[in-house]
This record gives C-alpha cells, sequence and structure tokens, in this order.
C-alpha cells in the first residue's frame, strides 16, 4: 500500500494521472526562490525553456545571465558570481553540464566550495529522439565523487520545486538532475520532503517486506507499478524514494536492508 503518512498523490495507479516534466518544478521552484531571496540569480547556456529557466528570466532578467553554447564559461562564472555572495543556479542539459564541463566544476566550484546549483536536465535515456550523444547516463557517477558536492533527484515535478527551494538554504554546492518527458505527479504539496532523507513510498498492509526496491528520479512510478504487481502475487515489497543520492540517508537503507531477502535498485 501507499504509505499513508506521507500524503501520496492518490491518482498515481489510476490512467488519469496528471504527468508533468519533472524539469518544469524546477522552473517553479526557481521562480519561487528568486521571489523570496534577491541573491539568486540564474545563468544558463542558450537553453532556457528547455530547462525551465525562462520563468526566472522574465521576471528576472537583471538577475539573469545567458552564456551562450559555452557551458565551461557557464560554471567558471557561476563560481565567481558566489564568490561574490548571489546564490547561482546554472542550467543545461545534463550531457554538456557536467558531461561537458566537468573539470571546471571540480577546480572552480568544488575546490573552492562555491554554492553553485548545477542543474542538469535532459537527463537518462528520457531524451528520448535526441539520440545516445543527449543520453546522460554517467552524470550520477561523475558529480557523487567530486568533494563537497550534494546530488539530488527528484521523482515528480512537485519534488522538483521543493528540492529547488530547499537548495537555496543548503551551504554546499549541489547537482540537481531532472529529466525530459512527462511523468506522473507521485507526491503532492503536503508530502514531506528532506534532503536528508529518503522515505518508504510503499510498504507491506502487514508484516515485513521481503523484497526492498530503491528508486532515485524519474523511474519512482515504474517501481511503484511494479510493487503492486508483486503484492498481488503474494512477494511483499516496500520501495524507497532516494531523491538525495548525497548526502546519502545510510541509516535508512541499512533498515530496508536489514528488513528484507533482497534488495534491487
Amino acid at each position: 500500500m501507499l504509505n499513508p503518512k506521507l500524503k501520496l498523490n492518490p491518482k498515481i495507479f489510476s490512467t488519469e494521472v496528471e504527468q508533468v516534466p519533472i524539469r518544469k518544478g524546477f522552473g517553479q521552484g526557481l521562480l519561487l526562490a528568486g521571489e523570496k531571496d534577491e541573491k539568486v540569480v540564474g545563468l544558463c547556456a542558450d537553453l532556457t525553456e528547455s530547462t525551465q529557466m525562462n520563468l526566472f528570466v522574465d521576471k528576472f532578467p537583471d538577475r539573469f545571465v545567458q552564456i551562450g553554447v559555452a557551458e565551461q564559461n557557464l560554471v567558471t562564472v557561476a563560481s565567481g558570481m558566489s564568490a561574490m555572495g548571489k546564490i547561482p543556479f546554472c542550467s543545461s542539459y545534463a550531457m554538456f553540464s557536467p558531461g561537458r564541463n566537468w573539470e571546471q566544476i571540480r577546480t572552480t566550484i568544488t575546490y573552492n566550495d562555491r554554492k553553485v546549483v548545477i542543474v542538469g536536465s535532459h537527463s537518462g535515456i528520457s531524451v528520448g529522439p535526441d539520440g545516445g550523444t543527449h543520453q546522460a547516463l554517467e552524470d550520477i557517477a561523475l558529480m557523487r565523487v567530486m568533494p563537497n558536492m550534494d546530488v539530488i533527484s527528484p521523482c515528480d515535478a512537485i519534488e522538483a520545486k521543493k528540492a529547488t527551494l530547499a537548495l537555496v538554504d543548503t551551504k554546499r554546492p549541489a547537482y540537481l538532475r531532472l529529466v525530459r518527458e512527462k511523468t506522473p505527479i507521485i507526491t503532492t504539496e503536503e508530502t514531506p520532503f528532506d534532503i536528508n532523507k529518503a522515505e518508504i513510498f510503499w510498504m507491506p498492509d502487514v508484516g515485513l517486506a521481503q523484497v526492498g526496491i530503491i528508486v532515485t528520479g524519474g523511474l519512482m512510478h515504474r517501481a511503484l507499478l511494479a510493487a503492486k504487481e508483486l503484492e498481488a502475487e503474494g512477494i511483499k515489497t516496500k520501495v524507497m524514494n532516494l531523491a538525495s543520492i548525497k548526502p546519502l540517508d545510510t541509516e535508512a537503507i541499512l533498515v530496508l536492508a536489514k528488513e528484507t531477502r533482497a534488495i534491487v535498485t
């Protein structure tokens, strides 16, 4: 069953469940963040509409820098703005940032511990017809090994909005991973979100789970469908939403591993 404490979307398993691109939640969150804190600024590599930064640009044109197709410059300028007291959010496709500018992120942001939020949109295989050259499959691995770098991968547009707002208040640089296509809305505005905490979205009605499924990002809906099918076959399952890859909620993962006989990630 869905975890009743988390107030998840009751239409998750309906054919009429609303589907919204996760990146749209980022755009809405950045706009709200800009309204709350004048130190928030935006930078983009010529992809403002695709990454949904256009909402921020329209409201705060004087707090936005269009870098152009120059991803190395994108993050180095953001690092400099952070050094001057700003809170920069810089966006591009994940294949280009961090895919193309990893060394600049490493040298100018993480080694200096500059508070910059690197937004990688169109990650994974979600880009579809754009093809393999645009499918960032390695970005999580690239970013989680960075010193001082948080890595956040929200499961839907609502969680992406919450994550964007939460990242304004953290001290460390961060990577926010987004996907391109529409995905089902799983959470609600009332669903709790904490960067440091994983949540169990699905659990058995009674008893202990036999299988634990740990999910991050846009695959959550598929995992919940799988859990429901497994339950129908008599296999008790728990599904964990791991929105934060780093910092990692190791305590929650160990609790799940001790309860179950198998873990699927």
